[in-house]
């Protein structure tokens, strides 16, 4: 734990008291003596700034946020290094943050529209010189006592990037763990995880569109109370991220104008060339989706947009979704041209037969598609043993990496893509067993694959032990 700076100056900034402690380091409040204001003075974690490169490309970026100037930037006064100390000095911003206000339940529709707009409309000043925030989230968000939206911590998310090697490329970054920012280490994946884009889980390089889909996933909290992508880990949540489709917020949130889920659809994309392509796109849907609210007048929906929404509520609310609708529409349509049809016994018969011949082939294509995941999986040398029950599939590993977890998790949305009756399979990777368990597991129906290596123990030899 980093030692208190109370009492103490740093440059021409005196320190207050502490305000808090983050996974970056320790933010305290201080004073700008040469200007005699308030200001928020964050001193970074030792170990985020030992490599001089990093360190070096970390002052770059946040001179370049210090450029931008906008009112619903939390503005950057300086980054400096005093006494061993790297820190940045930034405007005191007194408020709530965003996650309060939703923990609380204080946003109504128009209220969370707002806050997205100003934000967008000034992140769109730091997209337009081509700065990545990289870190959006409720908690990097206040609002002041006065109704103004801030977006904290511009210039800081590129600290968490690690120094590249020689011919390296951004792209070509080794994602060996996945924490969010209070463990966070060089290699790992940028953002906190819940707010995250599909590139950023993939440890690939981000564009605005990147920012996008961040503020997308805050305004949908902001709108239905919950995050769209949930899980019970942060690989987990990672996975969500990357291949789940939000629930539509109409059918989270009731009477919701159909332009706000569109303009959370068009954030949410999870190919970055079908997003907005940057916040100032996104600000002007905002500014007339408000405009809308404020008046009372919502435009009428489009035939396009009445069928994605009918689409929509069936994919989340009916028990099959799409695929149980499409294979009860094909047996009825069957049904009706041997009914109305002038199909002799033998020719009705013998369109049954083919039918059940198609059917059974298709019921049986998850198991062919489980048998084919198997196999592939089992190829990785870290996979102890792969457990399949009804719909959970269980891969107990020795260490659970991000890219293994990545993998894994494409595969199973290869068979769900690919199964059309049944409900889809979910996959759970579990590296922290005990051995006992371990060995109770192996013992269980359901194994469909054990590393060579591995010895199950007999009941006594476990007790002895």
């Amino acid at each position: 734990m980093m030692s208190t700076l109370e009492g103490q100056s740093l440059k021409h900034f005196r320190i207050e008291k502490l305000l808090g402690r983050g996974g970056m380091g320790v933010v305290y409040l201080g004073r700008d003596t040469r200007l005699d204001r308030p200001v928020a003075i964050k001193v970074l974690r030792p170990d985020l700034t030992a490599n001089r490169e990093r360190q070096s490309r970390f002052f770059q970026e946040a001179r370049s946020a210090a450029a931008v100037t906008h009112p619903a930037i939390a503005q950057i006064y300086d980054v400096d290094e005093a006494d061993g100390n790297t820190f940045i000095a930034m405007e005191y911003v007194e408020g709530k943050t965003v996650s309060q206000l939703i923990a609380n339940q204080e946003l109504d529709l128009i209220g969370a529209v707002e806050i997205a707009l100003q934000i967008a409309e000034g992140l769109s000043k730091a997209h337009e010189a081509n700065i990545v925030h990289r870190d959006i989230k409720s908690d990097n968000i206040m609002l002041t006592r006065d109704g103004h939206a801030k977006l904290l911590d511009f210039g800081l998310a590129k600290l968490l990037d690690s120094p590249l090697a020689d011919g390296q490329t951004e792209t070509h970054r080794d994602i060996t763990k996945t924490k969010t920012f209070p463990e966070t280490q060089p290699g790992t994946v940028l953002g906190t995880v819940a707010y995250m884009s599909p590139e950023q889980a993939r440890g690939k390089s981000v564009t605005q569109s990147s920012d996008v889909f961040s503020l997308g996933i805050v305004l949908y909290e902001m709108i239905a109370g919950e995050l769209p992508f949930k899980g019970e880990s942060p690989l987990d949540t990672m996975h969500a991220i990357a291949f789940d489709e939000a629930r539509p917020v109409t059918l989270v949130r009731k009477n919701l104008p159909p332009e706000s889920h569109r303009i959370l659809q068009n954030c949410l994309r999870k190919r970055p060339e079908d997003r907005y392509p940057d916040a100032g796109a996104l600000a002007v849907d905002l500014k007339r989706l408000k405009k809308e609210l404020e008046s009372g007048v919502q435009r009428s929906m489009t035939i396009g947009t009445r069928f994605q929404g009918v689409i929509d509520w069936v994919k989340f609310s009916l028990p099959f979704g799409v695929k149980g609708i499409s294979g009860l529409t094909v047996l009825l349509i069957l049904a009706v041209i041997i009914i109305f049809t002038k199909i002799n016994l033998w020719v009705s018969g013998s369109y049954v037969l083919v039918v059940l011949i198609i059917y059974r082939y298709i019921r049986n294509r998850k198991h062919r598609m489980l048998k084919k995941f198997t196999a592939n999986v089992s190829k990785f040398p870290e996979v102890r043993a792969i457990r399949i029950s009804d719909d959970q599939i269980v891969v107990i590993v020795d260490e659970a990496k991000a890219k293994l977890y990545l993998r894994i998790n494409s595969l199973v949305e290869a068979v769900n893509r690919k199964i059309y009756f049944g409900k889809p399979v979910k996959a759970a990777v579990r590296d922290d067993l005990p051995n006992g368990e371990f060995q109770q597991i192996l013992r269980e129906s359901g194994i469909v694959y054990v590393r060579e290596d591995i010895v199950l123990k007999s009941k006594n030899s476990e007790s002895k032990s």
